[in-house]
């Protein structure tokens, strides 16, 4: 019945497990870093102001590309540190390479290899009551995606329908509260690579959230919902739920038909500009107007369907946000947009990204400036598009603390106490992911539009910008109308 696998699953496709195994390689690696930072550090002290950035610069790169191997090799909540990470600004680096160790991050969300097809069919034997012959005519044993939770196989159900079977990892649930102690022990790592970010009240919503991760039944009732709000939409489609033969560890959806990313990404430009534009409708249109924030907007999670639709999958990591936030989001758009330095510093402290007692030490032309490069591409009007090169920001260099009389290292170590200021309030932690994730869809797919009036339909209220917007009012007004 099953289709067997092609390919042998290699040996960095098993999951480590046992609460000593995996406190063993995080305790390893925070105090083997924690030893090696202490001595550049002590080095430094007899070094040149530019030998000892250099140093440190090194030092940052081979903490996070262990931190990389380390991590992706447990999965589970371990591999979720990094992922979230990836949202920091690694500080002290230059540009370039700390978008290259953006990137590494990254792969832990990317580049997940399949656990083998063994240990799956006996967790779905057990979830399930039987075996799989009683609930499906055919089960592929290739898996169609992997990721740090689970995996993802292609079946038929004995009723005939097409369907995707997502499965939890076995053994990832068990792991999870050992990984999220063990998360603290990477706090002094954490803070050394982004110390305006509060590592603890990361670890707090990284706790909330991966609990939520692992319940595959409150995931079913995340993708029903988004489903019921998208039904009969023009151009976006979500995959229905197989409730009866759902459970907290198995999710089956829908089979949808449509072309993977790397696909677009090989298409005309007007069809990559479409398709960008919808998956930008999608994301900011489920979270401005609905107040639902879905932190894994990656391009492995949406497929692109011959009718036109673009079909969205995984909704795993979701959060429900007030609307003080979508307010406050909203505001620090509309005081960049409005190049506005006193209503900027107002709504980061009114949003929480700048703590009231720090506002005094905050230079408010260079916080203007950093803020026009993190949200620029969509808080300012003017047809744009993402250049090979583009960091999905405003364009613009950046931003110079306190003049250009200092030295390089100087002038990025004022740049670096500016942005240190600043923190992430944990509710914008996935509003943060997903903006971030969303432009760098749109760089890769070179992607051309209005942005900012487009993103205008959804923070203010503004009038459709484009026809895709016609096309979604009118969806919703007749929604309303009946």
């Amino acid at each position: 019945m099953a289709k067997p696998a092609e390919e042998p699953v290699t040996e960095a496709a098993t999951l480590p497990s046992g609460r000593m195994t995996r406190t063993a390689r995080i305790g390893g690696l925070a105090a083997s870093q924690g030893a090696r930072w202490a001595g550049m550090r002590a080095a430094n002290r007899v070094r040149t102001p530019q030998r000892a950035a250099a140093a440190e610069q090194a030092r940052t790169a081979a903490l996070i590309n262990e931190l990389v191997d380390r991590l992706a090799q447990m999965r589970g909540a371990a591999m979720k540190v990094g992922q979230m990470l990836s949202l920091a600004d690694l500080d002290g680096l230059p540009e370039e390479q700390r978008d290259e160790l953006q990137r590494k991050l990254a792969s832990l969300r990317d580049d997940v290899p399949p656990v083998g097809f063994g240990s799956i069919e006996r967790l779905l034997r057990q979830e399930l009551g039987g075996p799989l012959e009683r609930f499906f005519k055919d089960f592929d044993e290739r898996a169609l995606a992997a990721a740090s939770i689970g995996q993802v196989h292609r079946a038929t159900t004995i009723t005939g329908a097409e369907v995707v079977v997502k499965v939890q990892y076995p053994g990832v649930a068990e792991a999870v509260e050992t990984d999220l102690r063990n998360a603290m022990l990477l706090v002094p790592l954490i803070r050394r690579l982004a110390p305006g970010l509060d590592a603890r009240a990361l670890g707090a919503e990284l706790r909330e959230r991966i609990g939520e991760e692992l319940d595959y039944e409150l995931e079913a009732q995340n993708q029903r919902r988004v489903e019921r709000l998208l039904r009969g939409h023009p151009f976006m489609r979500v995959p229905g739920v197989h409730s009866d033969l759902s459970s907290r560890r198995v999710l089956v959806s829908d089979y949808v038909a449509g072309e993977r990313f790397e696909v677009i990404r090989a298409a005309s430009q007007a069809q990559r500009d479409h398709y960008a534009e919808i998956v930008f409708r999608f994301f900011f249109g489920l979270l401005y107007r609905d107040r639902i924030a879905l932190g894994d907007p990656h391009p492995g999670n949406y497929l692109s369907c011959a009718d036109g639709h673009v079909c969205f999958l995984d909704f795993g990591l979701l959060r429900q946000v007030s609307g003080e936030r979508v307010s406050g989001e909203a505001a620090v758009a509309r005081a960049v947009r409005e190049d506005d330095e006193r209503a900027l510093k107002e709504a980061l402290v009114g949003a929480g990204y700048l703590p009231a007692q720090r506002a005094g030490a905050v230079d408010a032309s260079f916080v203007l400036a950093l803020m026009r490069r993190a949200t620029g591409w969509y808080a300012l009007p003017g047809q744009r598009r993402f250049a090979a090169a583009d960091p999905g920001d405003g364009g613009e260099p950046a931003p110079a603390a306190h003049g250009h009389e200092r030295s390089e290292p100087a002038r990025r170590a004022a740049a670096r106490e500016q942005v240190n200021q600043l923190t992430l309030p944990p509710e914008a932690i996935l509003i943060r992911r997903m903006h971030g994730v969303v432009a760098a869809v749109l760089e890769t797919l070179r992607a051309g539009a209005d942005w900012g009036a487009i993103a205008a339909e959804y923070l203010y209220g503004e009038p459709p910008a484009t026809e895709l917007g016609r096309l979604e009012a009118a969806f919703y007004a007749g929604r309303v109308g009946r």
